[in-house]
């Protein structure tokens, strides 16, 4: 077993948890959860049945992925994010009977590589975050997040672009539609709306 858990924690047996990773103290991973090398799950966070989520994902204290959830590599989880899977949440069906799993249908959040959920965000699923992007601590996300986009705000709305390195990118002055990342100096070009990395990044 070249994976850690602590004893607190709770992972079922037909979880599968890659190599290298960690799972804290009272987290809860479910049934047929898939996480992959090196991820690191915080202490009282919760993955549901099936959730698959690639190499390299940090998933904070007390964050709570429901299923049918998909995380790419590189993703980062903040505390107590929430990615839900019901878009019509009640209790009881019209008739007041309980609901029970087969009551409903889960739907999912899809996070692609290298995006970034901040603290307390919430996912309302369906929808799918894009590579790269940023959600700001506190945002309710209710629609699909572009490849880069920088969103913030309740109902979340895009207010800017970031890049690879998690710095918000300015527009070339010299070449409109063109944006650079101030700190790796990485370029990214602009067209209706939708952001496009370089191949090589740079000029």
């Amino acid at each position: 077993m070249n994976y850690r858990v602590q004893p607190t924690a709770q992972v079922d047996e037909r979880a599968e948890i890659g190599e290298g990773s960690s799972v804290w103290e009272l987290a809860q991973i479910r049934e047929g959860a898939r996480l992959g090398e090196g991820c690191v799950v915080g202490r009282g966070a919760y993955v549901g049945t099936g959730v698959q989520i690639g190499d390299n994902v940090k998933i904070q204290n007390y964050a709570l992925v429901y299923e049918p959830a998909e995380l790419g590599d590189g993703v980062f989880v903040g505390p107590a994010v929430v990615l839900t899977n019901d878009h019509n949440p009640r209790s009881v069906d019209p008739d007041g009977k309980q609901k029970r799993g087969g009551d409903w249908e889960a739907v999912g959040v899809k996070v692609a590589e290298g995006a970034s959920l901040g603290a307390r965000s919430v996912c309302v699923a369906p929808l799918r975050v894009g590579r790269w992007a940023m959600v700001a601590a506190g945002a309710v996300v209710t629609r699909d997040v572009p490849d880069f986009g920088l969103v913030v705000g309740v109902p979340a709305r895009r207010i800017g672009w970031v890049g690879r390195a998690g710095e918000k990118l300015f527009e070339r002055a010299d070449e409109p539609g063109v944006w650079e990342c101030p700190r790796t100096g990485a370029l990214h070009d602009e067209s209706d709306g939708v952001l496009t990395e370089r191949a090589d990044r740079t000029l």
